[in-house]
């Protein structure tokens, strides 16, 4: 009688228990939390058992030695003898510096950018638009090699600085540039500036009006050197399911290849440590794409779920990882993860930098979907109920395809972004087309005063992919008529 009893409490009335809805939920919740709990003990567990092993101490009892290393900008004083956590704080500190300045200072040039990108002036908006691709299309890791290596260690030293106007000295140490004082001369100088403007104005008011009779205006120049390769292939039409089949077996065949063929070594395998170059940032950039889009459509879904311990794994997850640097997690991948899994199991250091893009970016990914998800009317998801269609079905064939179609240019960005943070495994011995450029510059002597050439070299090459990437990204805008219908 009392199960009965119980049972009519769990269960509507004419509704199997393993049928109803309520039952389903706390099963799938319960059975989630168990899986959870029992991969985090697991990994616990390996953590305790590999710390001891290894005999490292697990604890925060070190903060308190001595910290023993020097710090050469800091925002308070700082000694050798501090312990280790006041140089952590001095680094946060200095993080905080960095970060509020560089805010500041990009919503400034941002703005000012973006503005000229739509000026009506040829020239400007041609100047800003050169900037802007220029600067977005290749990795922040190259770009301070470039600078330090291509260019400020190539100046002369500080005793053999050059002078230029006067009291502005550049050196390898940087640029020197004394504060303003005005000189008797100062007034003849602000009269040319003057008069320069007012000549610039009368240009451009020329130009306009010259514009609005001919319908054309003059240029200083003409791009003639327009990409060949774009006609070329205009002349031989190849259909965009056979390129894609095509790239899709090439990449097939090259994992394959190295792989090897035969056990008589006909074709040998060639090991993950000797992976490096182009073909290593192709791999990352590849596999991490097409792992992290459909896990970060999974973690979104999951985000926006009813059931709670799905819901909770996803938003802890995604956050978790989002407000970790990418750099901080390779690192963990290199030193931290192999002690989460047992002993006899080790992580190959290119498995480990794809697990960690994969997932970096799939958090990222995630965070993108849902916005596209949240955009779907509400009005969609009753008509298709109304209609009879499951909660499955209603949502693969009529809340993804909105949502994805309205978050292209964001996932777009969002894997440009993952084809340029493959430049960070260079940080952690994995010898990408970074890697190998450093190689070049550090360990031959006679490439020494070639750094520029081959940073920019790398520099061009990421480039080319991200641009044909964004490229891409708009033709897919205008076939799915992104913010016109």
């Amino acid at each position: 009688m009392r199960t009965q009893r119980f049972t009519r409490l769990l269960t509507y009335p004419g509704i199997p228990l393993w049928r109803d809805v309520r039952v389903i939920r706390a099963a799938s919740q319960i059975l989630s939390a168990i899986i959870v709990v029992s991969l985090v003990a697991f990994f616990v567990s390996n953590l305790i058992t590999a710390a001891d092993s290894r005999g490292i101490s697990l604890g925060f009892d070190f903060l308190g030695i001595s910290a023993g290393f020097p710090i050469s900008e800091s925002v308070l004083e700082y000694d050798e003898a501090d312990s280790y956590l006041y140089a952590f704080g001095l680094g946060v500190l200095n993080t905080l510096k960095v970060a509020l300045v560089g805010i500041v200072l990009a919503t400034a040039l941002g703005l000012v950018a973006g503005v000229a990108r739509l000026s009506s002036s040829w020239l400007i908006r041609t100047t800003a638009g050169i900037y802007i691709e220029s600067i977005r299309n290749v990795p922040l890791l190259v770009q301070p090699f470039f600078w330090y290596f291509g260019v400020f260690q190539l100046l002369p030293l500080v005793r053999q600085s050059i002078t230029w106007q006067g009291p502005i000295f550049i050196n390898n140490r940087g640029v020197f540039i004394p504060w303003a004082n005005p000189s008797p001369s100062f007034s003849a100088w602000s009269g040319a500036l003057l008069v320069s403007i007012v000549i610039a104005i009368a240009i451009h008011i020329v130009l306009t009006r010259c514009q609005a009779r001919t319908g054309r205006i003059w240029m200083i120049f003409n791009p003639l050197a327009i990409a060949g390769g774009y006609f070329l292939c205009r002349l031989l039409p190849i259909a965009e399911k056979r390129i894609i089949l095509l790239w899709t077996l090439a990449f097939v065949f090259t994992i394959l290849v190295l792989s090897g063929f035969g056990d008589g070594g006909l074709i040998p395998a060639v090991p993950t440590r000797l992976w490096g170059g182009l073909l290593l940032t192709f791999l990352l950039a590849v596999v991490g794409i097409i792992a992290s889009f459909p896990l970060g459509v999974l973690l979104a879904l999951g985000r926006r779920s009813d059931l709670k311990v799905i819901k909770l794994f996803s938003v802890g997850f995604i956050e978790v990882i989002r407000g970790v640097p990418l750099i901080t997690l390779l690192f963990m991948s290199q030193v931290a993860f192999p002690l989460f899994l047992p002993s006899a199991f080790s992580i190959d250091r290119v498995i480990g930098a794809l697990f960690v893009i994969t997932i970096f970016s799939a958090a990222y990914t995630a965070e993108n979907v849902r916005g596209g998800l949240q955009a779907v009317p509400t009005g969609q998801i009753e008509a298709a109920r109304a209609l009879g269609l499951s909660g499955v079905r209603t949502t693969l064939f009529i809340v993804l395809p909105q949502a994805l179609r309205s978050v292209i240019p964001a996932i777009v960005g969002q894997f440009i972004s993952l084809f340029k943070d493959t430049s960070l495994v260079a940080i952690v011995g994995l010898l990408d087309i970074l890697g190998i450029g450093k190689s070049v510059v550090l360990g031959n002597v006679e490439w020494v005063d070639a750094q520029r050439e081959v940073f920019i070299f790398v520099g061009l090459i990421f480039w080319i992919f991200t641009f044909t990437m964004s490229y891409a990204s708009r033709k897919l805008e205008v076939r799915l008529g992104v913010g016109t219908r």
